[in-house]
């Protein structure tokens, strides 16, 4: 287990309705192969509350073989690197690290010198890592280079399957979600095919939602809710920057989908565009200020859509591969937006009260307030 962890209650501890059959660890690790690494950065002296979480999509051993993919952008307030080559060739071949917004450079460069060092053939050609992000700036000191190259392949070094710690870990730290401390979550489903299962398996770095969006069982918690949002009620950004306070819903959100089913990237690139329809069912509209980037990748079809440079006198052959086919597809949308929705509720609800930079603080969801919904 990865065990940089905080709380131990999920969301599904708490009674919340939710659809479908996880998989063992309820995580994005149940799809067989994919391996998960936190670093985690909150000084005794809280000048830091950030980190960097590291996937694997075929674990350490199957770094540089490349999975099919897809993306989506619900709004484009936000980056993550390596999508015009997914765009282009339907696949990646790298590790995915999510982090802050400011730091998305220097966990580029960590995941290079660390693919140097584990894959040096695959380094050797070339490099298009996955690096995506979501803003920490009212917990941490943004602008101060807290996230080194070290620490992403401090990450990678650490990446695991099994169990997941969730909320304040990782690229998740410094993160707030709906006004409450958000950050980590993961989910899994079970996927029935013919005579064959299958698991899809979400990780999402929640940062995104305003408190009067958040609906948990349909019912409207965060307007409910007793407890103070400091993030979005008072005026800190205007006393430090003399800016505009910060609108409700500003942040952004990153989700990761994997599934080991099959898949073309079209239609990995349909099961990102289901995570808006998980995310909604937690409440949230998507705002402007919001960066929205989905990635989706199968690990099935080992071995096929690589893009190796051509060797002299090798004879071209034919590649090929399975599918689902598309008239199955729909009950793969059904797991994503469900484990979607529960990996949200999961940042959530297995979090704590967090104090970051110049005494900011990010409430933990009262779990009260949520058994009240439920």
């Amino acid at each position: 287990m990865n065990t940089e962890s905080n709380s131990t209650v999920r969301a599904r501890d708490l009674g919340i309705s939710l659809e479908g059959t996880p998989g063992a660890a309820n995580a994005i690790t149940d799809v067989p192969g994919v391996e998960v690494g936190y670093a985690t950065l909150r000084p005794a002296d809280r000048s830091a509350c950030t980190g960097v979480t590291a996937i694997l999509p075929r674990g350490r051993r199957g770094v540089g073989d490349p999975c099919a993919a897809g993306t989506f952008s619900l709004n484009g307030n936000g980056e993550m690197t390596g999508r015009a080559w997914i765009e282009e060739s339907g696949q990646f071949a790298t590790p995915i690290l999510l982090t802050n917004s400011h730091a998305v450079g220097a966990a580029h460069a960590g995941v290079d010198a660390w693919m140097a060092d584990v894959a040096p053939d695959v380094a050797r050609r070339w490099l298009l890592p996955v690096v995506a992000e979501t803003w920490d700036g009212y917990l941490n000191n943004i602008n101060q280079p807290h996230v080194t190259p070290e620490t992403a392949r401090r990450a990678l070094d650490a990446a695991a399957g099994g169990l997941l710690a969730e909320g304040s870990v990782g690229g998740g730290t410094g993160m707030n979600c709906y006004g409450f401390k958000g950050g980590t979550g993961t989910a899994s489903r079970r996927v029935p095919f013919g005579a064959d299962e299958y698991t899809v398996g979400v990780l999402t770095q929640a940062n995104f939602g305003s408190r009067r969006e958040l609906r948990i069982d349909g019912r409207p918690v965060g307007r409910a809710s007793a407890v103070p949002c400091p993030i979005e009620e008072t005026n800190w950004l205007q006393e430090e920057v003399d800016a505009a306070r910060v609108p409700g819903g500003a942040g952004s959100v990153i989700v990761i989908v994997a599934t080991d089913a099959p898949l073309l990237p079209g239609q990995l690139k349909a099961l990102a565009r289901r995570v808006p329809l998980g995310l909604a069912r937690t409440g949230t509209t998507g705002g402007h200020f919001s960066g929205d980037i989905f990635l989706a990748f199968s690990t099935g079809n080992d071995g096929g859509l690589r893009s190796d440079f051509p060797f002299p006198g090798r004879q071209q052959e034919l590649e090929s591969i399975e599918h689902v086919p598309w008239g199955g597809i729909d009950p793969f949308f059904e797991a994503t937006v469900q484990a979607v929705e529960e990996s949200v509720l999961n940042a959530l609800v297995n979090n704590e009260d967090v104090e970051g930079r110049d005494g900011h603080v990010s409430p933990a969801l009262p779990h009260h307030e949520v058994l009240g919904a439920a």
